[in-house]
């Protein structure tokens, strides 16, 4: 049990680490969330500060999803007699809380779709991979960075009915419908992150994407 508790806190401390405040404060001299749409992620800082900021500020938050699971997979390996795939999915569901509700920024962070990109690659990187082509091609043709958000994110569960193979944990007998209940928890987090989106979404009036030079 303890073992569970320390890798929630530890991922949870990651997944608060927000890069794009502290990027945006570093270099910038203002909290992000101060401006634009007020999130604190890659798209805000994409808009507001310009690629560079922002490709360094996706990277790190993928990070954050990468670091998480592969202490998951340490502690796993270390801790005799534990549940491996349950450590994994602990970590991964408590980084990306962390990164929407950061204790060290006010428990107001972004929506976790690059934190949720790097779990997923770690989890399974067929499904991840998946996930990311589907995603883009939904950006690349609408500009909506949350139609392509929230698509994979509704894919991830689906994907995990029929994919049994490629995951990093899945140990004995166990089948990768093992992580359809986690999966389902972090779709959760990502749509809910980006209800005031759908709200757009479905009246016709979500931002579209703008790819020229900051």
């Amino acid at each position: 049990m303890v073992v569970y508790v320390v890798m929630a806190i530890i991922a949870y401390a990651i997944g608060s680490i927000n890069f794009s405040v502290i990027l945006s404060e570093k270099l910038a001299g203002f909290d992000i969330r101060q401006k634009g749409s007020g999130n604190a992620g890659t798209t805000n800082v994409l808009r507001i500060l310009g690629k560079k900021v922002a490709l360094i500020t996706l990277i790190c938050d993928i990070l954050k999803g990468v670091i998480s699971i592969l202490i998951a997979i340490i502690l796993g390996n270390i801790a005799n007699g534990s549940d491996k795939e349950l450590l994994l999915q602990i970590a991964g569901i408590a980084v990306v809380l962390g990164h929407t509700f950061p204790i060290f920024f006010q428990f107001k962070g972004g929506k976790g779709v690059a934190t949720s990109l790097g779990i997923l690659l770690m989890s399974n990187w067929k499904i991840g991979l998946i996930c990311l082509v589907f995603g883009l091609v939904l950006i690349a043709l609408t500009r909506m960075v949350s139609l392509g958000s929230c698509g994979a994110a509704v894919l991830f569960p689906v994907l995990t009915l029929f994919i049994n193979d490629s995951y990093t944990v899945l140990t004995g007998n166990k089948q990768g419908s093992t992580y359809f209940v986690y999966s389902i928890i972090l779709a959760i987090i990502v749509l809910y992150n980006h209800r005031n989106n759908i709200k757009r979404l479905l009246d016709g009036t979500e931002n579209k994407l703008s790819f020229k030079n900051k």
